[in-house]
């Protein structure tokens, strides 16, 4: 299935996966605002076989058929500084 990738230029590592080059009518518009404008970053052809770095290629896929979408989400980062304090409370 072929994707088209666009990066959001408010939130860093935030990535909007679309069925269609520039179709963003399935988007809802808050959401949309949410990214606070994009950039289109590449296009991928995502298949079952295919390894993505971060995402689950079946949920995905799943999104881009039901949805015509995915949204990639940032990764949560956890300071060094609040892991070693949740350690020691165990």
């Amino acid at each position: 299935m072929q994707s088209y990738i666009y990066k959001s230029l408010k939130k860093e590592e935030l990535y909007l996966y679309l069925l269609k080059k520039d179709d963003f009518s399935a988007i809802p518009e808050t959401l949309l605002n949410s990214f606070g404008g994009i950039e289109f970053v590449m296009e991928l052809e995502i298949t079952p076989e295919r390894k993505l770095a971060r995402e689950d290629v079946t949920k995905v896929l799943l999104s881009l058929d039901e949805k015509g979408f995915f949204v990639q989400m940032p990764p949560i980062i956890i300071p060094n500084d609040l892991l070693k304090k949740n350690t020691k409370l165990h």
